[in-house]
């Protein structure tokens, strides 16, 4: 029942975050992606003029349908990873839990299996690119890579928010703040990533496309717009997945519960 539970609420965790932060996702990645900097503001009046508001939506159909799949294979790869460990109070230096460490690798991999091919389309489409069946693997492993970095961070964050909050942040807080500090733990992984799938970096393998963002100084690039999707989308998610949860749980039977 704690499975179900936890896929579900991650089912719609992934449905508030794709509506609410595309738009921010389409600017990052064109940002990410161009072979000469820009601006968050130019690339989104371009963008808008050219194709009005529907524009920002570039790309959202293959997240629109898988979105809530990959947040729900996520949060329950996490929590099934978990609980198969051993339970322990030790932690790391005094402050890691290595159970959350491990359990937010596999999360981040089990949402890469679900993301690849569709991170694919969605960047392909957003750079208006066109994208080909037999190329749904380009950048795989980077997304492989940058998932579980980013969703092992991410639990990490939410775990230690946790010891030096009392009470603990709200689930909107805890959704933005802990996301944020993933993903800037995790950005050239991500501008790597884009540049890749794109087609417009030049680069094609994960190592020479990281070189590359830090010889030319691409390595911050889209941060801005990444950010604020980030938190508008992760805030909104969170909040979104403490309700589901909690509905749930009255309706089938409090189970442990997701660990967020």
């Amino acid at each position: 029942m704690d499975n179900t539970i936890t896929f579900l609420s991650g089912l719609a965790y992934g449905l508030a975050s794709t509506l609410t932060g595309h738009p921010f996702d389409t600017l990052k990645t064109r940002l990410q992606s161009l072979p000469t900097s820009s601006n968050s503001m130019s690339v989104a009046r371009d963008l808008v003029g050219r194709e009005g508001v529907r524009g920002l939506y570039k790309g959202a159909s293959p997240l629109f349908l898988m979105g809530g799949v990959i947040r729900s294979f996520q949060f329950g790869f996490y929590d099934t990873a978990l609980r198969y460990q051993s339970p322990s109070e030790s932690r790391v230096f005094g402050v890691f839990d290595q159970r959350v460490v491990l359990a937010g690798f596999v999360g981040g991999a089990g949402r890469a299996i679900a993301e690849a091919p569709a991170d694919y389309i969605k960047t392909r489409r957003q750079v208006d690119q066109p994208w080909r069946f037999k190329g749904m693997l380009q950048g795989s492993i980077a997304t492989f890579a940058r998932n579980s970095f980013l969703f092992s961070s991410f639990a990490i964050y939410v775990d230690l928010s946790k010891l030096l909050v009392p009470g603990g942040l709200s689930p909107f807080l805890q959704g933005a703040v802990c996301a944020n500090l993933a993903w800037l733990t995790v950005w050239p992984m991500d501008v790597a990533k884009s540049q890749i799938q794109s087609g417009l970096g030049g680069k094609e393998g994960l190592m020479k496309a990281l070189v590359e963002i830090f010889r030319t100084g691409k390595v911050f690039r889209g941060l801005g717009p990444g950010l604020v999707r980030s938190t508008v989308a992760n805030g909104v998610g969170m909040v979104v997945f403490t309700r589901t949860r909690a509905a749930l749980e009255e309706k089938l039977g409090k189970g442990r519960g997701s660990t967020f």
